[in-house]
């Protein structure tokens, strides 16, 4: 038994968390809501846990910074290998929950029971920080509640409070279902809070040398209809203001207060160790009257590399790094990776990690560069990866982009003439404008909104949502494009996957000149996996 949680311990629960999600990496995998075979949580958290992993054993030899215990120095390593390899919306929370725990621990003599439990508060509200639009049957709501259990538990008997927090963790867990329809309907628990579960009870081994019994996880009956929650903000508010600003505590405390009244998604971080002590904040907020927004942060201090995107755009210009300006692209795929590299893009391999999106913005030695990530589970990571970008004074905005074809509508309208905030708007709207169409085999049995389906049947998504489920793949492409083409459109966009049949985009290509004749059809190899085909009408 542990009194108190030294780097060694550290280093131990690193590892054994690392085991627990491997080894239970193809069950998490399972609770997803999605039937399509991409975008997993248990393999996303094993792989920010592995950075983690590696960011630790690499920096054996190096010494804590002044005023830095052992303990703290390993938790800090920890957390930064965990922020630079996050994918996906879970990494990226479960990085924020390291680095709460970091920034907490990090020059505390000595970790007992009530130094976890405030720890545990601190991981909570960074957690919590990070999220745009928090909700609630999430990992966050399993964290929040082992905090909340570790401070009534009032002791500085580490194992006690160790044990308590993972119990409550667990019991948090089962609630999530009736915390969020989808799981309900699914009959599964929240996937990124049974990961956040199995490092909690790594924890507890850690400290107490036990393995605490747990209950399995309920499991799956049916899937749910394919929607996700999405952590964005509200859709009454049309644009994000961003902006880094030099205040004291005090002003910005105001200035929060003005802000929360005007919009939504407000997350207002400081560069400190703690609030009070922050001189240099970052802001970001989601409103209609961007005037008053800029106008709180003058009143407040001296707001700078002020960016304003329209909602939904956590937009970004683009353009050869020639003027200052790049693009930084997400491809799964050889075609699509030689396609947006035509287009004068930086292009990153599919699920990168923050590390590798960052080593991707620093490549352009730009000042001024847009990420585009063509996929939902990306859009956390790539939003990582700017605000780490932003500390080396480089200008990164995101366009949430969720198709390759919407990236493909995006860099064709860039101009390099045109002042940046501009040109990532034109890019935004042009990606808005553009509606796509995933068609794919179905990998799991599902109730989709389209009704049910089982392994290997056609899938037709039409922005994220199942519209049609078939027996063949040239008649449901052909379908869903039919469908889409029905509510207008001038141009479609073909792009086909490494599995395709030959034959499939040139079957759809006729049917489109018999049906739609004056629609124009473009086609190209993607090579990308799980998809055969991916639709974009504009």
């Amino acid at each position: 038994m542990l009194d108190t949680l030294d780097a060694a311990a550290v280093r131990r629960w690193c590892a054994n968390g690392l085991a627990a999600l491997r080894q239970h990496q193809g069950e998490i995998d399972e609770l997803n809501v999605y039937p399509v075979p991409d975008g997993d949580t248990g393999t996303n958290m094993v792989l920010t846990l592995t950075s983690a992993q590696q960011a630790l054993a690499m920096d054996l030899e190096t010494l804590p910074e002044a005023g830095q215990t052992p303990h703290g120095h390993a938790l800090r390593l920890m957390a930064r290998g965990a922020l630079l390899g996050a994918r996906g919306n879970s990494g990226v929370i479960l990085s924020q929950i390291l680095r709460g725990l970091a920034d907490a621990l990090a020059a505390t003599p000595t970790v007992a029971g009530r130094e976890l439990a405030g720890a545990l508060r601190a991981a909570t509200a960074t957690a919590y920080a990070a999220v745009a639009q928090p909700v609630e049957g999430t990992l966050l709501s399993v964290v929040a509640a082992a905090a909340t259990a570790a401070e009534r538990a009032d002791s500085d008997d580490l194992g006690t409070v160790a044990r308590v927090a993972a119990g409550e963790a667990a019991r948090a867990l089962a609630r999530t279902p009736q915390q969020l329809p989808a799981l309900a309907h699914a009959g599964v628990v929240d996937a990124g809070g049974r990961g956040l579960c199995l490092l909690f009870d790594a924890l507890v081994e850690v400290v107490t040398g036990e393995s605490p019994p747990r209950p399995v996880p309920m499991t799956r009956t049916v899937r749910p209809p394919l929607t996700t929650v999405r952590e964005t903000g509200s859709e009454e508010y049309a644009y994000e203001v961003q902006f880094l600003l030099d205040a004291d505590y005090t002003a910005v405390a105001r200035m929060r207060a003005e802000l929360a009244a005007l919009g939504d998604s407000l997350v207002v971080v400081g560069d400190g160790p703690s609030p009070a002590a922050s001189t240099t904040w970052n802001v970001h907020v989601h409103v209609n009257d961007i005037g008053a927004a800029v106008e709180a942060g003058v009143v407040a201090g001296r707001p700078y590399r002020i960016s304003v995107t329209r909602f939904a755009d956590q937009a970004a210009p683009a353009a050869p790094a020639v003027d200052g300006r790049a693009a930084v692209v997400v491809a799964a795929g050889a075609g699509l990776a030689e396609l947006f590299t035509g287009e004068g893009a930086t292009v990153v391999p599919g699920n990168p990690s923050t590390g590798e999106l960052l080593d991707a913005v620093r490549a352009t030695a730009a000042a001024w560069v847009v990420v585009l990530p063509n996929d939902p589970n990306t859009q956390a990571v790539a939003s990582a990866a700017a605000k780490e970008a932003h500390a080396l004074g480089i200008k990164v905005s995101v366009v949430p982009t969720r198709s390759p074809v919407q990236a493909l509508a995006a860099l064709a309208v860039r101009n390099p003439k045109r002042r940046f905030e501009d040109d990532v708007i034109a890019m935004a709207e042009a990606a808005g404008a553009c509606r796509y169409a995933e068609v794919c085999h179905a990998s799991r049995e599902a109730l989709t909104v389209a009704g049910p389906c089982r392994p290997g049947d056609v899938l037709a998504l039409v922005e994220g949502e199942v519209h049609l489920i078939g027996a063949d793949l040239v008649d449901t492409c052909v379908a869903v494009v039919d469908r889409m083409l029905g509510g207008g459109g001038e141009l479609v966009t073909l792009l086909t996957g490494v599995d395709a049949p030959d034959g499939l985009a040139e079957a759809v290509r006729a049917h489109v000149g018999r049906r739609w004749p004056f629609v124009e059809v473009q086609t190209y190899p993607g090579g990308q996996p799980h998809y055969p085909l991916l639709v974009g009408v504009e």
